[in-house]
């Protein structure tokens, strides 16, 4: 069994806590391993803000701890990886957000929420800034799709070519069959 406690999952812009992938593994690690503190906050919106909340839950956290992240929440749990040499499973994970905010300038709605926010182009700089300069491959389990139709999943393939990792065609951003993913995470965490 392993010594993990704590199993915090980040989920990607505009997306939220309560997504599809979130509550399905919520569900799980609740069923299977009632012991593991399950959590999956709403991210603030401003990557600094995000970042400070995730600080936070950290600090208050009472053992050993790993990272699932969707998207952003991927990029995100790279850099708190790196930061604190602890494990991550990373899920069509964002590589160079910064090169994508472009797009989304000014107002957005979050479809989850309904929250409305501004994005503003200093997130552009504070998202470069989190980019960890390298990466400890041995930490990550990275799960891509090939027709994620918002990131180019080749960029997670060639920055975590010595991670342990599962390609899989077709899919979508949402990463098609996530459920059915979820004991080979437990695994990679050595929860079973």
């Amino acid at each position: 069994m392993s010594q993990i406690r704590h199993l915090i999952y980040l989920h990607g812009f505009n997306s939220s806590a309560q997504s599809v992938k979130a509550q399905q593994a919520k569900q799980y690690f609740n069923q299977h391993f009632p012991e593991l503190e399950f959590c999956c906050p709403q991210l603030l919106t401003q990557p600094r803000a995000a970042i400070a909340q995730i600080e936070e839950i950290i600090s208050q956290l009472d053992g050993e701890w790993a990272l699932i992240g969707s998207s952003l929440g991927g990029y995100f749990s790279s850099y708190f990886a790196e930061k604190y040499q602890k494990q991550a499973v990373l899920v069509n994970p964002a590589v160079k957000p910064y090169e994508l905010l472009n797009d989304y300038l000014g107002e957005q709605v979050n479809p989850y929420t309904g929250e409305r926010y501004l994005v503003e182009s200093h997130f552009i700089a504070d998202l470069k800034a989190l980019e960890p300069k390298q990466v400890n491959e041995k930490q990550y389990f990275v799960l891509l799709q090939t027709a994620d139709e918002v990131l180019d999943y080749t960029e997670a393939e060639t920055r975590f070519a010595g991670s342990k990792m599962l390609v899989e065609q077709g899919g979508d951003h949402s990463f098609v069959g996530f459920d059915n993913k979820l004991p080979d995470i437990a695994n990679f965490l050595q929860l079973t």
